[in-house]
Order: C-alpha cells, then sequence, then structure tokens
C-alpha cells in the first residue's frame, strides 16, 4: 500500500518508525531485532535511511595518497526488500542525491521496481564531511526537485540514455519539511517556498525533521497551509537517551529545546536520569499530537529502540 493513501484514509494517527542498515561488515539481524522490538505497536511503514558515498584519502605509502571510495552504510535497497518480505509491512527507502549520479540513483529505481518496492522518500541528503557546502556528485542532482524529476521522468517510462521502460507500478513519495528551518535556508520563509517547490513537483507528504517543543510543529504545519501546501504532514519525534544528546542534537540537526525541557536536561546526571526524561518527554509530545490528529507520527529510532518501545506503549 502507498504511505500517501495511508496518510490520507487513516481515521487514527498511525505508527512509523526509522532503521539504519548496519555498518559495512554487520549482517541485518541488528535491524529485524529493532522492528521485533516494535511490530507489536503495527507500524504503518518503516523507512530506511540511505547514505552517501564519500571521497576518502588514504596513506599507501609515506607521502602517496590514494583516493578511495568509501560507504560505511550499504544496503538500503536490500534492506526494504528483506523487510517487506519478512514482515509484510510497507518500506520506505530514501533516495538521495547526495553522492549518487544520475545513472546510480535510475540503477536503485528499477532494482526498486523490479522488487514491488514503490514508497520512497526524496531527500538532497547531507554535504560531504569535508566540504564547506553541498557538491553534488558528477552528473548528479544539486537539489530535491531535480531529483524529483527525474523519478517523475521514470514514472513516465522515460530513462536517461532515451530509452523506456514499462513502469507499471509507480512510485510514490515524501519529501522532508524542517519546523525550525533547514540550516542551509536564508530564512524561514524561503525555506517554505522550497518545501512548496518540493510538493508542487509531486511529492505526497511530507516527513519533519525531529522536533522538541509542538508548538513549533503547530506553527510551522499552519504556515504551510496558508501557502497552499496542502498534503498530510508528519511530525517526526526522537526521543533523548543520554547526556550527550543534550548538546549533540542541537549542534547536529539545528533544533532548539524549549526552555521547560532544557531546565529539567540540566538536573539530569546520569545517562539513566536523561534517558527517563526523554521518555517521558516525547511521549508527552506524542499523546499532545495523536490528540490533535497527526496522520503518523514518525519515530527515529536510531539507539533509542527502547525508549520508543515504552512511549509506544504508552500511547498506541
Amino acid at each position: 500500500m502507498r504511505v500517501a493513501e495511508i496518510l490520507k484514509n487513516n481515521n487514527q494517527t498511525a505508527f512509523s518508525f526509522e532503521v539504519l542498515p548496519p555498518l559495512k561488515g554487520y549482517n541485518i539481524e541488528k535491524v529485524f531485532n529493532v522492528i521485533d522490538k516494535l511490530k507489536e505497536f503495527n507500524p504503518a511503514y518503516i523507512n530506511i535511511t540511505t547514505h552517501r558515498t564519500d571521497i576518502v584519502y588514504k596513506e599507501m605509502q609515506p607521502g602517496l595518497f590514494q583516493q578511495v571510495i568509501e560507504r560505511k552504510r550499504p544496503g538500503t535497497v536490500a534492506i526494504a526488500a528483506a523487510i517487506k518480505n519478512r514482515y509484510g509491512i510497507p518500506t520506505v527507502p530514501h533516495i538521495i542525491c547526495s553522492g549518487y549520479s544520475k545513472s546510480e540513483i535510475e540503477y536503485e529505481l528499477i532494482d526498486l521496481a523490479f522488487l514491488g518496492i514503490n514508497n520512497i522518500l526524496v531527500l538532497r541528503g547531507d554535504k560531504a564531511k569535508n566540504d564547506p557546502r553541498f557538491i553534488p556528485a558528477i552528473n548528479g542532482h544539486q537539489y530535491a526537485c531535480e531529483l524529483e524529476n527525474q523519478i517523475k521522468d521514470f514514472n513516465s517510462g522515460h530513462l536517461l540514455d532515451g530509452s523506456k521502460m514499462d513502469v507499471t507500478n509507480k512510485f510514490s513519495y515524501g519529501v522532508a519539511g524542517y519546523p525550525e528551518k533547514h540550516e542551509e535556508a536564508m530564512n524561514f520563509d524561503t525555506d517554505l517556498i522550497n518545501l512548496k517547490a518540493k510538493v508542487d513537483a509531486g511529492a505526497e507528504y511530507i516527513v519533519t525533521q525531529m522536533f522538541f517543543d509542538n508548538e513549533k510543529f503547530f506553527s510551522f504545519v499552519d504556515k504551510c497551509r496558508a501557502i497552499g501546501i496542502d498534503v498530510p504532514i508528519v511530525p517526526g519525534l526522537k526521543p533523548i537517551t543520554s547526556l550527550n544528546h543534550i548538546t549533540m542534537l542541537p549542534k547536529i540537526f539545528r533544533v532548539d529545546f524549549p526552555q521547560e525541557l532544557a531546565s529539567e536536561l540540566l538536573k539530569c546526571k546520569t545517562n539513566d536520569d536523561t534517558k527517563a526524561l526523554g521518555i517521558e518527554w516525547c511521549a508527552h509530545q506524542a499523546r499532545e499530537l495523536k490528540e490533535k490528529c497527526v496522520p503518523s507520527i514518525h519515530f527515529y529510532s536510531m539507539n533509542a529502540t527502547d525508549s520508543v518501545s515504552k512511549i509506544a506503549g504508552l500511547i498506541y
């Protein structure tokens, strides 16, 4: 089933979550363990992240460096297929611009089409870790809107080399939204204009970056509606699980903690204290969002499976 249809037609708030492909060299059991802990809450769909390839320079001998392509977490497409086949739950692999050429993306789309997976999340992706700004791959895409256009061409059966493909099971896709603004956007209004462009390009729903203040999400939704964005908007939540998150999450994801939460976090002395507060706060967020009849609550479960399980047990 298409995620967009689930979000539009579901008469109650759905539960969904995201899994991370294992590091290269590890097997898929860690992913299955996460799903096994959360499947009792009847997830409507499961997202699978993808990661860019990076170019690194390794010293082969003193003074001699070799350029090496490195990808630490391969397997997004395969994991999506494995989850679908094992659990029968709709899967949503992430398709990104970052680090991929148009041709590489096309082969991902072909593989997904062969596997019968037609839900994807379309993202620009992060910049390379050593680049000062986002630089697309050679013959790649600069923006998510450009990737959307490639997907629309693919859905119409038009491939990059001019050949045709009979695409009977067309892709349906969502995009990312930022209640506190994307870090690279010049201002919030510009970010909203860019989001509307992604919706106008065919996105059927929006999944937000994590946030810790529901009022910012509600304000974001109101502003989206005011400029004509009418697709479902799914809030993304992540429970705080460690003292490290107190500084790391605001720094990496450019999100703020509301003062009430910040005051309580300052009282935490151990990771256990922080984890307990994270469960309490995230459950409070989820309860209020569900009362407001959001179409789904999407949990970022990386290193937080136990917390997500406890929160879902309180809410669903």
